[in-house]
């Protein structure tokens, strides 16, 4: 590991977290000196990936971090291929549609897997409506991250307790790994106000060329519409299979990626 470009990412994930911190906060986060801190703070200011408020002085994430983002949005296969699906899913379901992916290189202090929603449809004429492209969100505390971490063990979260997001998160080891045997057995996964109160799910795993899952893709259920219909589970699942075979796949769900085992 590089060590200078370790500690300018973990500048650009504190930031990210807290959104505008100073440079005494970043020092004492990353538990550095001011001096160098400073050093790195300065490179990343030249380059556009942070900003410095006139005001304040406090720093902030910075516009090249948005090209950058935009870059990998538009070279993802996964969201380009899923977009017509995702259009047809909501037009057929009346329900916003999410296309999800796993957050690799999660924080180091965060003991559980991520899933950042990378497409999403809205609910068809469901007036003005927040874009959640970018969301970022825990895998065991929402329907696309347990059909993520339904295919593959070695993503299964190794911390000891997980964070609850509400009263409802699915937060004991057991109790999660059980639901995700009911998911690979279904091929499909459920929310019921884990993440947000008032907010349902359902999500089906997306494979791609090498068998392995890729992403997931799932509907975004009012209340009113929980338990959802069965036909509508259907047109989900046969959305994510219609996607995994346009990203090469030959079967659906995906092939489990397990845990090697631990050596003797």
């Amino acid at each position: 590991m590089i060590q200078s470009v370790d500690r300018a990412v973990r500048i650009l994930t504190a930031l990210q977290g807290a959104r505008r911190m100073g440079l005494g906060e970043l020092a004492t986060q990353l538990e550095l000196a001011p001096s160098t801190v400073h050093g790195i703070v300065r490179t990343l200011l030249d380059h556009g990936m942070i900003a410095q408020e006139r005001d304040s002085g406090r720093y902030r994430l910075g516009p090249a971090t948005l090209r950058l983002g935009n870059v990998y949005l538009d070279t993802l296969e996964l969201r380009s291929r899923s977009v017509p699906w995702a259009e047809d899913l909501a037009a057929r379901t009346g329900m916003a549609v999410r296309t999800a992916v796993p957050l690799a290189g999660s924080d180091r202090d965060v003991p559980e897997r991520e899933i950042i929603v990378v497409a999403h449809e809205p609910r068809p004429g469901g007036g003005r409506q927040m874009n959640e492209v970018g969301i970022v969100v825990p895998a065991h505390a929402c329907a696309l991250g347990k059909a993520l971490l339904a295919f593959d063990d070695t993503a299964f979260p190794e911390a000891d307790t997980l964070r609850s997001m509400t009263g409802e998160t699915v937060t004991d080891l057991a109790r999660l790994r059980a639901e995700l045997a009911a998911v690979r057995a279904a091929g499909i996964a459920t929310e019921a106000e884990e993440a947000v109160l008032g907010e349902y799910g359902v999500a089906a795993p997306v494979g791609d060329h090498s068998g392995a899952v890729a992403g997931a893709i799932g509907l975004v259920v009012p209340q009113t519409g929980w338990p959802l219909d069965p036909a509508a589970t259907d047109a989900l699942r046969a959305a994510a299979r219609s996607i995994s075979r346009e990203l090469g796949a030959a079967s659906w769900p995906p092939v489990i990626t397990e845990r090697p085992a631990a050596s003797a």
